[in-house]
């Protein structure tokens, strides 16, 4: 099971990176979209293009760069706290 803790936290995200992690033979990122650095931009300026907290799942071997978009499945989330917390409890819904 995917726990928030075993993450990083929200603000991770403010830095344009991307999470990756697997579990139990699910492999799974975690990404601001669109995926920039924000973490020196006010406050306002934020989310001036309308964020989203992207969770994306795939199973295989390959790393998400090299999966065809077709068997990677995605669903987006508010770019806050609460959708960071939505996004954990839909990743652990997407286990076979």
């Amino acid at each position: 099971m995917i726990e928030s803790k075993d993450l990083y936290g929200f603000r991770h995200y403010f830095y344009g990176e991307a999470y990756y992690g697997s579990d139990e033979g699910m492999r799974f990122r975690l990404a601001r979209e669109p995926l920039v650095n924000i973490i020196y931009m006010k406050e306002e300026e934020r989310y001036a293009d309308d964020p989203k907290l992207r969770a994306s799942v795939w199973f295989g071997p390959l790393a998400y760069d090299k999966t065809p978009p077709e068997e990677i499945t995605e669903k987006d989330f508010d770019f806050d706290e609460d959708g960071y917390r939505e996004a954990v409890i839909w990743l652990n819904s997407m286990h076979r």
